[in-house]
This record gives C-alpha cells, sequence and structure tokens, in this order.
C-alpha cells in the first residue's frame, strides 16, 4: 500500500486507490490532455475534480501540491526509485507520463522535434486560443473596443495555417507516429471551436488538414474516455 498521508491535497480527496497516479483536473483542454495520456498509456489513476465553481484550486490543500493554483496536477505513486512524485503543468505532466512508458514520445532526434511542437502549445496554441475564448464568448465580450478580440482573432488564425501546414500529407503532427504532440493541441483546437464557438472569427473552415486530423483525434476511444474525465457530478 502507498502511503500518500504526507501530502497535505490526499486529505482534502483522500485515494480510494493510493497505488494508482492521482489527477487532479477539471474538464478543460489542459485538464482532459493529461487524463486522455493517462487513457491512451493505459496507466491506472485516480481522478479527483477540482471545482473551479467551489474555488477548490485556491484551498491550501490543492496549493500544497501546485502553488500556481491551475489544473491539472499529480501525484505518481510509484515515481523515480520508487518514490512518490507531486507534478504540475500539464506539459511537464506529459512529458513525464511519455518517459515513464517509453511511449508516445519518439526516440532519437525527432524526440525534440516533438518537444518543440509540445512546446508551441504551451506557448503559443493554449494561450493565443484562451485570449479568443475570453473576449468572444466570456466577460470580454462586453469590451466594445474589439481591437483585443481582433488581435487575438488574427494571431489564432496565423497559429491554425502553422498547424494545418504541418499536417499536410501527415496523419498526425510528428506524422505516422500519434504523440504528446497530439495530446496537447487537440482539445484546444476542439475547444476554440466547440466551447468558444469561434470557428467564423478564425477562418476555421480554411484549415482542412487540422479539421481532419481532429476528426481522427475525437474518433478515438481512449480520447473519448478521457473527455468525460472528471467525471461530471450526480445531479
Amino acid at each position: 500500500m502507498n502511503d500518500l498521508t504526507a501530502f497535505p491535497i490526499a486529505r482534502r480527496w483522500p485515494p480510494k486507490r493510493p497505488e494508482a497516479i492521482q489527477l487532479y483536473t477539471l474538464g478543460t483542454p489542459n485538464g482532459v490532455k493529461v487524463s486522455i495520456a493517462l487513457e491512451e498509456l493505459g496507466l491506472p489513476y485516480e481522478a479527483h475534480r477540482v471545482s473551479f465553481d467551489s474555488n477548490d484550486q485556491f484551498t491550501p490543500e490543492f496549493l500544497s501540491l501546485n502553488p500556481n493554483n491551475k489544473i491539472p496536477a499529480i501525484i505518481d505513486p510509484a515515481g523515480p526509485g520508487g518514490r512518490p512524485l507531486p507534478l504540475w503543468e500539464s506539459g511537464a505532466i506529459l512529458l513525464y507520463l511519455a518517459e515513464k512508458t517509453g511511449k508516445l514520445l519518439p526516440a532519437g532526434p525527432a524526440r525534440w522535434e516533438c518537444v518543440q511542437w509540445l512546446m508551441f502549445q504551451m506557448s503559443a496554441v493554449g494561450p493565443m486560443f484562451g485570449q479568443v475564448g475570453f473576449f468572444h464568448r466570456f466577460a470580454g465580450k462586453a469590451i466594445e473596443d474589439k481591437r483585443p478580440l481582433n488581435r487575438y482573432a488574427d494571431e489564432s488564425r496565423r497559429i491554425l495555417k502553422v498547424l494545418d501546414d504541418r499536417l499536410s500529407g501527415r496523419l498526425w503532427i510528428m506524422g505516422d507516429e500519434y504523440t504528446i504532440a497530439d495530446i496537447a493541441t487537440f482539445p484546444w483546437v476542439r475547444n476554440l471551436i466547440d466551447n468558444y464557438r469561434a470557428g467564423d472569427i478564425v477562418g476555421y473552415p480554411d484549415f482542412k488538414n487540422v479539421a481532419r486530423t481532429l476528426d481522427a483525434f475525437l474518433a478515438r476511444l481512449a480520447v473519448i474516455r478521457g473527455l468525460n474525465v472528471p467525471a461530471k457530478p450526480m445531479a
């Protein structure tokens, strides 16, 4: 039995399966990256809902795991050397899980090419698409000055073209091999279109390769399962 009692977060969200990876998450694009990866890798995990409605992310227990008060975060009870490993930042978690299992990350020089596309998602895709969501769908839509929205929509359109060009003649970002670069990127593309409803303002119909790859991504059984983590609370 793995002892996680040293972690304050385990007192707020007591593990039922302490031998499994503990995932603290919500169904946001960053959150589902990790649940999808765990499903793809077949790793045992236990998901805990960090509710933004009740500000769970600002509680002392959550901040003890992630001082940046963001989801997702994990504790792997079987970390390096058999010791529990706490980890936050979705990109770091994806890299860790890929290295732990030897899957979803190419070997040799292609490894670093994959990492660069992962960093592209972290530095460009997520931040820019998120700003479009804020100014188009959420609180920022009340701002009369549309220059912020236009700026982020234009940059998101540019980013989509970068992705579309990359995917020309490729099944996935790295070619025939499905990797953590895809797992990081396509939840954000889905969110931009389905949740932010920004397809028209970013010209999404122009990016046929992105749309094709998103459809292939969403058809994967592990993706379907991972998108539904954590389970929605009972009404």
